[in-house]
């Protein structure tokens, strides 16, 4: 396999400082895939992922920690039901001044991928294609009840120092972020349409059709609003991590959407 390049960067923002890291691969292409991580992520959670897609698609990768998770800063209150578009403008946008990113391609995972499809509809001029993988467009009883579930697991002996793991002392913070977030009352209604409809550029949408925390009514639902092409593949079998799963699979399907569908 090809030697792929790994340097760490830090983000300044106004709330705090942000944790990044790059995998370059030798004769890159000049647009990066740029990472977004899912509710209880980090990048090293991603583990070896962002290394197997560079050296795949022959784009860097980069990765980033938002705001209170993994070694970034701890964030100073509490997520508003608004979070997942306002990291378009807040962690992302940094990322993208601080590091000079021109043109990208935008990667989401879970809840990441709902502000991957954010930030390119915010960016639209500098996108050039967003994939999501196990992505939520709306709030689904699905959903809801795999969260009830998981809180019930975290709170188990044990459980919660999993998280600390990768998120030390934030780790509680992390948990209820996800947790109170999408069971409250406020987040309801909340759904992904109106960043869809802003979508100019290319989508790929993966998903398991065994996703515990969603089903496939959230690819449909990209496929019929965003306003770009879109392209949905989905894993027979698949769960909520289909990279962690089945890396293979992803990879393929992220290279042949590269190689037809982004110029």
């Amino acid at each position: 396999m090809p030697a792929v390049t790994v340097q760490t960067h830090w983000i300044e923002t106004p709330q705090g400082r942000l944790h990044a890291q790059t995998w370059t691969p030798a004769k890159a292409h000049p647009v990066p895939i740029i990472l977004v991580h899912d509710s209880l992520g980090c990048v090293a959670l991603w583990r070896d992922f962002p290394e197997q897609l560079a050296q795949a698609s022959g784009h860097p990768v980069i990765a980033y920690d938002r705001l209170g998770f993994g070694r970034s800063d701890a964030h100073p209150g509490h997520l508003r039901p608004g979070f997942v578009e306002a990291e378009a403008g807040e962690g992302f946008a940094a990322l993208l001044a601080q590091r000079t990113i021109g043109p990208f391609i935008v990667f989401g995972h879970s809840v990441g991928g709902g502000m991957a499809i954010a930030c390119a509809a915010t960016h639209g001029q500098r996108c050039r294609g967003v994939i999501t993988e196990s992505a939520q467009a709306f709030v689904e009883a699905r959903t809801v009840d795999g969260i009830r579930a998981a809180e019930q697991q975290f709170a188990e002996p044990g459980q919660l120092q999993r998280l600390q793991r990768y998120h030390g002392d934030k780790a509680e913070w992390v948990l209820r972020a996800w947790i109170d977030n999408w069971l409250s009352a406020d987040f309801a209604n909340w759904h992904l349409d109106q960043p869809l409809a802003e979508l100019r550029c290319p989508l790929l949408s993966l998903h398991g059709d065994q996703d515990e925390f969603g089903s496939l009514a959230h690819p449909r639902r990209l496929a019929r609003l965003a306003a770009g092409s879109v392209q949905v593949q989905v894993l027979e079998g698949g769960g909520h991590v289909p990279h962690r799963q089945q890396p293979g699979w992803v990879l393929e399907a992220v290279v042949g959407f590269l190689r037809h569908s982004i110029s």
